[in-house]
């Protein structure tokens, strides 16, 4: 049997109630069998959504962190923001309509990090040593610092500190023709970081395997969110950004 073969077995396997942990490479998804509480100490629930409760108590949640996050930060925001304008030049923040939970669109902020600012029906995904990208959005984009205005995302509800990271409109209805579940991913609000990036899924996805496997751990979360999976991700997290895979 071969490994796709075998993928789509188990998946078919976890949508029934398995437990199944997703870890894929860059154009290869496969599925290995674990009880994620021996990984991260909480539950698979992959044949039930998460309790009503949970977006009140990831509200109050994200509320509690984003805020006290957003005063403290300010003065490297403020920093960062002069570094972009005296670096680039032109605007200092990058915005672009993105689609949250249900699909409602909304405008995501980030600091600015290259030549160009897309927003409509085609935008070119960033790669590496990609020439668009200017010399203060390299480290910006390595070490994550230009995800930071999402923090005002978050305050606004559109987001939450949590959750699969939102793609470009363009990219949505791309995949979504291709990736047949995609749209379960947008079953709960988007993230500034999440299961997926933990795992190594950031940047460029080269080609429609390397997107499936990220919708999939993506759609893994919105099966099993909790507020102990949340917190074990934000725990590993800055591992993640210090690891800098697929940082580009």
């Amino acid at each position: 049997m071969s490994l796709q073969e075998q993928f789509s077995l188990d998946m078919t396997a976890a949508r029934v109630g398995a437990d199944v942990l997703w870890v894929a490479s860059d154009d290869h998804a496969a599925a290995f069998r674990f009880s994620p509480a021996q990984v991260l100490g909480v539950p698979a629930n992959a044949n039930t959504r998460p309790s009503r409760r949970l977006p009140i108590l990831k509200r109050a949640v994200d509320l509690a962190v984003a805020i006290p996050a957003l005063l403290f930060c300010a003065p490297l925001l403020a920093v960062l923001a002069a570094i972009v304008r005296l670096d680039a030049g032109g605007p200092v923040f990058f915005r672009q309509t993105r689609l949250g939970l249900g699909g409602k669109p909304f405008d995501i902020f980030k600091f600015r990090t290259m030549t160009v600012m897309e927003n409509g029906e085609s935008v070119v995904q960033a790669k590496a040593n990609d020439a668009r990208v200017t010399r203060s959005g390299k480290w910006l984009r390595a070490t994550s610092l230009d995800e930071l205005p999402q923090l005002l995302n978050v305050i606004a509800g559109d987001m939450s500190l949590v959750g699969p990271r939102p793609h470009a409109c363009a990219h949505d209805r791309h995949y979504g023709g291709l990736i047949g579940n995609y749209a379960l991913r947008q079953d709960v609000k988007p993230g500034i970081t999440g299961w997926g990036q933990i795992h190594g899924h950031r940047g460029e996805t080269p080609t429609v395997d390397a997107m499936r496997a990220r919708v999939d751990l993506d759609i893994f979360y919105a099966r099993n969110a909790s507020l102990a999976l949340d917190l074990a991700i934000l725990a590993r997290t800055p591992f993640a950004v210090l690891a800098g895979r697929n940082a580009h």
